[in-house]
């Protein structure tokens, strides 16, 4: 196909949905909003041409729910399905399915799904695309107490025991001696087998002062691919990311290039199609890979904002097999920005907090964006991600983005519900983010001493 499809199923909810939809609407494209019974209400279900109801509110029955999606790209007539995050959008049996059934998958193709979805063959096709690794074992761990020994002290503790088809932060486990390696590779196991349905579990060099540098990638499928960038992420609680900027404060112009270029020659080596994320952890100068998100991030409007280049649009028009129009000596990078993750959960003790919203009002001013499905009386509901929107600040350096943030936290209202806002003013206004002296263990252990969670 070489033009744009006049209709795409957005599968997905909440602040992303609202984002592929407006990026639809840019490009007069129609959209279908699919939804669970708890999601009737949802800003974008409001705005979409055409909405199904695809299941009751549990996630499994509806945003999980294949055929339920597929059919509803069938009775609306759509021609593509957009996944946003999360939910199905890096399950390659969907993709496949999606493709099988004649729509059009605006992400990566099924088989690079499936490659970098395993973190073991991930890791070993980096190794052969010469893109630099964490230091570990050569594949999946093996039942020799023994054997497994003998690797860990090869590659010298602390280690980190790691689920090879986990994410979100769950299915690891750090070791910092030999007494503690094998139950530990036992509990990873089993947690791995119960959260993931799949036990397998390989082992890395655990880094103890490192930062979550990761970096955007665009490609056609075809063989071209491009970077815009890198963004730091190592604000973060319990592995999950909290604030997040571009361009990573401390990367230079010689460092980007360099790590940009090895992800760009793995990129064509794969043929990879559309949106994608390599995620490293950087420690002395050293870029580490960890994984590869093949989907939009969550974090995508720092890239946006520095780089001047639409990754919703461009993710339709890859999919579409529209001319390829980018070249990486036109990608520029200007000024600085910052995402806040805003979630409807309580301050103290971060557990959800779902409900009535009895006033939003967004903040504004010179440099501020906002992404997020709220509005006043919508109602959060407690099915879901505790994610209700992100604020973004841009300025001409770091200095000024962080002061547009500071004065869009104490702008926003969100009456009726508790959120994480208080925790971002703190960290804004500490020392060590404005000096970014930090790394991905400095928000815990900082901010987080007394989480007795």
């Amino acid at each position: 196909m070489s033009e744009l499809p006049e209709k795409i199923l957005i599968a997905n909810r909440g602040e992303i949905a609202l984002r592929i939809l407006r990026a639809c609407r840019e490009l007069g494209i129609k959209t279908v909003a699919v939804h669970s019974e708890a999601d009737r209400d949802l800003m974008h279900v409001k705005l979409a041409d055409e909405s199904v109801c695809i299941g009751p509110s549990k996630a499994s029955e509806s945003y999980l729910n294949i055929p339920a999606i597929i059919s509803a790209a069938e009775i609306t007539e759509a021609q593509a399905i957009h996944p946003g995050y999360g939910f199905l959008a890096e399950n390659a049996d969907f993709a496949e399915r999606v493709e099988q059934s004649g729509f059009i998958f605006i992400g990566p193709t099924p088989e690079s799904i499936r490659l970098m979805g395993d973190k073991v063959t991930a890791r070993n096709h980096m190794i052969s695309a010469d893109v630099p690794c964490v230091p570990g074992s050569p594949g999946p761990l093996t039942d020799d107490d023994s054997e497994n020994l003998h690797l860990a002290e090869s590659i010298g503790y602390p280690v980190i025991i790691k689920a090879a088809g986990g994410g979100g932060g769950r299915g690891m486990r750090a070791v910092y001696n030999s007494k503690e390696l094998l139950n530990a590779i036992s509990i990873t196991r089993n947690e791995a087998k119960a959260c993931f349905g799949n036990d397998t579990v390989y082992l890395e060099k655990f880094l103890d002062h490192p930062r979550h540098i990761e970096i955007q990638v665009l490609g056609d499928g075809k063989g071209n691919a491009i970077h815009l960038g890198e963004r730091d992420c190592s604000m973060q609680r319990r592995h999950q990311k909290v604030i997040e900027e571009a361009p990573a404060p401390g990367i230079t112009e010689e460092q980007r290039q360099m790590i940009g270029a090895r992800v760009v020659a793995a990129c064509e080596q794969m043929h990879y199609r559309g949106a994608g994320t390599f995620e490293f952890l950087y420690q002395d100068g050293n870029f580490y890979f960890i994984e590869m998100n093949t989907r939009i991030q969550v974090e995508h409007p720092v890239t946006e904002m520095i780089t001047g280049v639409d990754l919703i649009r461009a993710q339709i028009e890859v999919a579409a097999g529209l001319p390829w129009r980018f070249r990486q000596e036109d990608i520029t990078f200007e000024g600085h920005a910052i995402e806040c993750r805003v979630n409807a959960e309580c301050p103290d003790t971060f557990m959800p907090c779902p409900g009535h919203v009895e006033l939003f009002h967004p903040p504004g001013g010179p440099g501020i964006r906002v992404d997020s499905h709220l509005y006043t009386s919508y109602h959060v509901p407690p099915y879901y991600d505790s994610m209700i929107g992100k604020l973004i600040s841009y300025g001409d350096d770091r200095k000024t983005a962080i002061a547009r943030m500071d004065n869009a936290l104490s702008e926003i209202i969100i009456d009726g519900i508790d959120t994480n806002i208080p925790l971002h003013q703190r960290i804004l206004n500490d020392n060590g983010f404005q000096n970014a002296t930090f790394d991905i263990h400095y928000l815990e252990k900082k901010f987080m001493s007394n989480d007795n969670e």
